[in-house]
């Protein structure tokens, strides 16, 4: 089934400065987070029948062009059952019909099939395109650098079950929110898993030897520059410790952590 992508500027936050678009298939198609109204996008969307509208989640850089294009095609318009105050709120429209892991959408020929996918987003999902065929997968993944996992509606360990998921589907291709398609999934899904476990070592290795406030944990897990990111890189730490303390590894009072070593919690003097 065809996939077609289109970058379009994105004034919040995403990488880049842009966000993917995507249309699938084209009697009728699905166009999938519209972040913004473009030339290009107008044109891709004159050339097919768009009749559904779905958001891989509702992050301020994926939902910008929703209701323009909602209007103008007079699509149904989609949100994850359980999560229609957000979407409106995100979009300033009421969707027209619910979607959860597992619902279909008639594509061509072929089905759309939602996949559930929390953890950058806790109303996040994919969408596999076919039987056996490439999922997009928002911003679960991306082909180089890493996905912000941003406390507190950021859930790392919800993240990572997510990525495993992914691995285990072994599609042939993602399409990612931001950036360009990713043409070996488990390779990059293997690369950002060891990733985020290399920078949990580093956040519990940085409670073992005394921080204990996000900002003593940040210091001590990030050797990189971190101008313009750093409340985003507290928050993705906020994360790793929030999944540290459920596995009861450390203590996190939700402002400061401590270690455990055998089974109690310490205070390094």
């Amino acid at each position: 089934m065809d996939v077609v992508r289109c970058s379009v500027p994105a004034t919040t936050r995403a990488p880049g400065g842009r966000t993917n678009a995507y249309l699938i298939g084209t009697q009728p198609a699905i166009l999938v987070d519209p972040a913004a109204r473009t030339g290009e996008l107008d044109r891709l969307i004159d050339e097919r029948a768009v009749e559904h509208i779905v958001l891989t989640h509702t992050h301020p850089d994926h939902v910008g062009a929703v209701d323009a294009y909602a209007r103008e095609t007079n699509a149904t318009v989609w949100a994850r059952y359980g999560r229609t105050d957000r979407f409106r709120e995100a979009t300033d429209r009421h969707p027209d019909r619910e979607l959860r892991p597992g619902t279909t959408i008639q594509c061509d020929d072929e089905r759309v099939r939602v996949l559930d996918a929390p953890g950058h987003a806790s109303d996040h999902v994919a969408l596999e395109v076919g039987a056996d065929g490439p999922i997009l997968c928002g911003d679960c993944a991306v082909s180089e650098g890493s996905v912000v996992v941003a406390a507190p509606e950021g859930d790392m360990r919800a993240y990572l079950t997510t990525l495993r998921r992914l691995w285990a589907i072994d599609p042939p291709a993602l399409h990612p929110g931001h950036g360009p398609v990713i043409g070996t999934p488990r390779e990059s899904l293997e690369r950002l898993i060891t990733h985020r476990y290399r920078r949990e070592r580093r956040v519990l290795e940085a409670v073992e030897n005394g921080a204990e406030s996000l900002e003593e944990i940040l210091e001590e897990a990030y050797e990189k520059d971190l101008s313009g990111v750093r409340d985003l890189a507290r928050a993705t730490v906020r994360a790793h410790v929030e999944k540290l303390a459920v596995e009861r590894r450390l203590e996190w009072d939700g402002e400061h952590a401590t270690f455990r070593r055998d089974g109690r919690t310490t205070r390094p003097k």
